[in-house]
Parts: structure tokens; sequence; C-alpha cells
């Protein structure tokens, strides 16, 4: 175990030097970065970042405790007057629960760990705002515009309420996490495929409840934290399921059978295996055999990370023709038209030409092209090439320094 947490450490330390700190500015009493490729910042990134220096403070005499402050009142200052923060793409900027919930934790974690009693009222805030978004028992709107039943933002809207309920004694937090992870479970597949959405589609022309290999990832993560706080023991028959079917779709080498991954704006993303590995270590407590599907997902994640990481999982020109098969299985996935289905198609093909060309730049040309051809109103830029991400490199931080912080060479594995 220990060479493995040696593993991670040492990518979260290169991500930190050659990632983070190059583009973090520091302005007086703030701190906050900003996107190398998009130029803008996003409080998620913000959020994700501070929450894993906070578990990582001290650690080889290594102290960022100026900077979590600073990064934190950062975040204090973006808070809206209803309590928010905005979900930011390069062409979205609205309000979200989602992103409140995930500050909110990083507040709740600045708050507790480093007693900082000034950011109380802006947690208590940020409670009332992702409160006020759960639209019936367990489902949270996700922001004004995408308000389908998607699985994971309830689960992070959970997790934070989870945290909160336990930091500062309050029963209906716990209460709402509750109903919260078991609204969740009632969609859980047979198979143990978590959906992207449920039956709620929202504003979106079709469906998605439909399985995702990285967001079977996300909604494991955060009911783990939910159950941090918790401890329900009527959950594990889920997790078990659920990480069975994540370890199905695994190849030896490590990579993910993308053709099982139905989501295609989630096709590949690099962060999928971050978000993998302390699911599956927390399967050690049952098989300790999940430690080698962890091992394998790190594997893959550091051949994609050097300080930024990848946006989308690598790979090789000459094996484009080789994805053409994979791409037609995962376009069908889901029961939808033959429309859609050429849709789905041809966005797969899309991004396998897009991940295995790399730059340290985009250029939106071509998808504002499709876009404008095949009427689609997205709310991110799709560009033709790989690129360094920002937001992929801080949801891996966050998971990292969560697997780092707990599991340890004294887990107890239950036979």
């Amino acid at each position: 175990m220990q060479e493995f947490n040696d593993r991670i450490y040492a990518t979260i330390s290169r991500m930190i030097e050659k990632g983070i700190m190059p583009n973090l500015v520091v302005e007086d009493t703030v701190a906050y970065t900003v996107d190398p490729v998009y130029g803008i910042t996003r409080d998620r990134v913000n959020a994700e970042c501070v929450k894993m220096l906070i578990r990582i403070n001290g650690i080889d005499g290594n102290d960022y405790t100026d900077i979590i402050g600073k990064i934190l009142n950062r975040l204090v200052q973006r808070q809206s007057a209803e309590g928010s923060w905005n979900e930011v793409h390069v062409k979205y900027n609205q309000p979200s629960a989602l992103i409140t919930a995930i500050v909110g934790e990083a507040l709740l974690d600045g708050y507790d760990a480093l007693g900082r009693d000034n950011i109380e009222d802006s947690i208590h805030r940020a409670k009332d705002f992702v409160l006020q978004n759960e639209v019936s028992s367990g489902y949270f709107k996700k922001s004004s515009i995408y308000v389908a039943d998607h699985l994971n933002v309830d689960a992070t809207c959970g997790a934070f309420l989870a945290k909160y309920g336990r930091v500062f004694s309050d029963d209906e937090c716990l209460e709402a996490a509750e109903r919260t992870a078991r609204h969740i479970c009632e969609y859980q597949f047979t198979d143990g495929a978590i959906p992207y959405t449920n039956d709620v589609k929202g504003n979106y022309q079709y469906h998605m409840q439909i399985p995702c290999i990285h967001y079977q990832g996300v909604t494991i993560y955060y009911l783990l934290k939910i159950n941090d706080v918790l401890e329900m023991d009527w959950i594990d028959p889920y997790f078990k399921n659920g990480l069975e079917w994540l370890a199905s779709v695994q190849n030896t080498d490590g990579r993910f059978n993308w053709s099982k991954s139905g989501l295609m704006f989630a096709y590949y993303l690099s962060g999928a295996y971050a978000f993998a590995i302390p699911s599956f270590m927390y399967g050690c407590k049952w098989d300790a055999g999940y430690k080698d599907n962890a091992c394998r997902a790190m594997g893959v994640l550091e051949a994609n990370v050097d300080g930024v990481a990848n946006r989308w999982e690598r790979a090789s020109l000459l094996s484009l023709p080789f994805s053409v098969y994979s791409t037609l299985r995962t376009a069908s996935i889901g029961n939808y038209p033959l429309k859609h289905w050429m849709y789905r198609f041809g966005y797969g093909m899309y991004r396998q030409a897009a991940r295995r060309r790399f730059g340290e730049t985009v250029n939106p040309r071509v998808f504002n092209l499709l876009s404008s051809v095949l009427g689609i109103n997205a709310s991110t830029i799709e560009p033709d090439n790989n690129f360094p991400d920002l937001f992929m490199t801080s949801e891996i931080l966050d998971c990292l320094s969560y697997s780092l912080s707990k599991y340890t060479d004294n887990m107890e594995i239950i036979s």
C-alpha cells in the first residue's frame, strides 16, 4: 500500500509544481488559478485544488497554509448574494447547486482543518442554496438551464450536506444526505451501472439514462463521501454491484473499454481513471484484488499526466481505424432514433480523432461549424485536438488526495 501511495503523492507533487503553480495568480490576500488554454477562472477548479492542498499540507515539510488561506478568501469573495457559485465554461456561466456543493465542501474543509471561523456564514448560505435546489426527494437541480435529474449531481450535493451535517450537527442535512443516497441507488441498473440521468430528461432532447464509465466513478466517489459520514450498512450491496461493473469494463492493461460507455461528451475523459482509484480502493475492504484495478488505473493516469493533465486519454494515430468498431458499439447504447444514432457515432469518431492529436491551444472552428450545421447548442467547446486541461487536473488532484488521505496499510479486509 505504501508503494502505491508513494506513486500517488509523486503524481500530486508533479502536478502541483508543473500544473497548478505556473497557473496560480496571487494578489495580496487572494489566490486563484487561470486556465492556460481558455483564460477563464473556475471556482470549481480552485475549490478542488484547495481541498487537495489541505489534505497534503505538511507532508514532506511542505507548508501550503498561506496559499490555502488565499484561495479560500477568493472563493468567499466569489459567492453570490443568494449563496451560490457559478458553473463556468467557455460559453456558459450560471449559478449551480453542483458547483455550490463542491465549493461548500472546500470551505468546510478550511473551516474544520484550519479553524477559519470567518467563513462560517458563507458555508451556511451555501447549504441553504443547495437545499433550496432539491426539486424532490434526493433530486437536486444542477442549474437554471440543466434541470434533468443528474445522479452524479445528486451525489455531490448529498456529500456536501452530509459533511455539513457532521460539522454543524445538523439533522436536516444528514437526513437529506441519506435520502439522496437512497434516491441514487434506486436507479442503479441490475448489472451495477449507474446511469448519467434517470428518466427525468429535463431540457435534453433525449434521455441520458445510459451507463457512463466516467460518471460511474464520479457518482460512487461522492456516495463514498456521504457514507464517510453516515456509515450506512444498507448501501454496501450497491457499492459492490457498482464496483463490479466498473471492474468489468477495465482491460488488463488498465484502460477502460469505452465501447461500454454511452455518454458521448464524457467519452475517454482522463479524469475517469482518477475517480476510479478511490472507488476501487474502497472495494478492497471486500476484495483485495481491487487494489490491482486501482494500480492499473493509476498507470494509465500517469501516462496522461505531466503537469496539467490531458483532457482525454491519448492514443496513437495508427490505431484510429481500429476505433471505428468500438465507436459503433458505443453509439448503439440506448434506444435512440436513427438520426440521433448517426449523430452519436459522428461525435464519437470526432472524439477518437481529437484525442490522438495534441496541442497546447485549441481551435473551435470545426466544432462551431458542426454545431451550426447540426443545430447543436453546447455550453462547452469540443476541440479537434487533445490539450492540457486544468479542469481535469483539479478533479484528478481531488480524487488522488482523497485516496491518499483515506487508504493506508492498516485497511481491514472484510471476509
